[in-house]
């Protein structure tokens, strides 16, 4: 590469962003990553533009940006994405956490906050919980409200991720199990949850779109049934650990709302609906055990 300074980048950043080609990278994607390279605030985009990089910050920033085009997405080449205004490690075991995904976590808080505050030993179950971004998020918002978090995961090496992410954003009350969704749960009226929440492999085994996301672990993202088997099998199980009254909430694909709400229906769960992301599409349906 021949530009050396911030401000020659920038505009080898322009030149690339406008290539109409299949390498065509997200400018922020760039910027970011050569803020990270040369350990500088955004700021220095407009007041260091002189700043000349070292040949090592040079090499390391052309072989992240060759290694982005070739679709390994940022937040692996940095291990870090920002998450309801928490910072989440992630790597190669762990889905990359999408701003969409803040919907669910809204709308549990919502619910949360409109329930009677006299209820004593609340528990809340994330489903496949991953980087742990939304038993975390969650977790870190209702700290003094006396609930108890249990996140599980069929991975260890996700858990591994999740557990250090709880440490590091300074949430001590979860408990992280290794489990195929229910499995190794406790069955009970003690061991009932008030809320369960998930967001499950939903991608359709022969959607195109897999192929752009072949950097992140792909049992995270697609499943059987047009991406509705894990959806299906959580919906079905649900009623055996949730308290009467209590919650699911499950994130799905922009085109599976009237499908996903027919699940919540046929299973028994009243007051089903779904909220739409922040493009205005399907992504998150609700329902209570009645």
């Amino acid at each position: 590469m021949s530009a050396s300074t911030i401000g020659q980048i920038k505009q080898h950043i322009g030149q690339l962003t406008n290539d109409n080609t299949s390498n065509r990278l997200p400018s922020f994607w760039l910027t970011d990553w050569l803020l990270h390279v040369t350990d500088k605030p955004a700021i220095a985009l407009m007041t260091d533009e002189d700043y000349q990089l070292s040949d090592s910050e040079l090499a390391q920033f052309s072989d992240g940006v060759n290694k982005m085009q070739q679709g390994i997405p940022l937040a692996y080449l940095t291990g870090q994405q920002e998450f309801w205004s928490l910072n989440f490690n992630v790597n190669e075991h762990t889905l990359i956490p999408r701003p969409d995904t803040e919907v669910l976590v809204e709308q549990v808080l919502q619910w949360i906050n409109a329930q009677p505050t006299c209820i004593n030993n609340k528990r809340l179950l994330d489903l496949g919980t991953g980087s742990g971004c939304i038993a975390i998020s969650l977790a870190h918002e209702l700290k003094h409200a006396n609930w108890q978090v249990v996140a599980v995961d069929l991975s260890l090496d996700a858990l591994k991720v999740a557990q250090h992410n709880a440490v590091s954003n300074d949430v001590a009350d979860i408990e992280f199990v290794q489990s195929s969704w229910y499995q190794a749960l406790a069955t009970g009226a003690e061991q009932q949850f008030d809320v369960i929440v998930s967001n499950p492999p939903y991608i359709d085994e022969t959607d195109e779109h897999l192929a752009a996301l072949k950097a992140e672990p792909i049992s995270a993202l697609s499943a059987p049934n047009h991406g509705l088997a894990d959806i299906e099998y959580i919906i079905q199980q649900a009623r055996t650990y949730l308290c009467t009254d209590g919650l699911l909430a499950i994130e799905h694909g922009y085109d599976q709302g009237i499908a996903v709400r027919q699940l919540f229906l046929d299973n028994g769960f009243g007051s089903v609906h779904t909220v739409q992301d922040y493009g205005g599409n399907d992504r998150v349906t609700l329902g209570h055990v009645q």
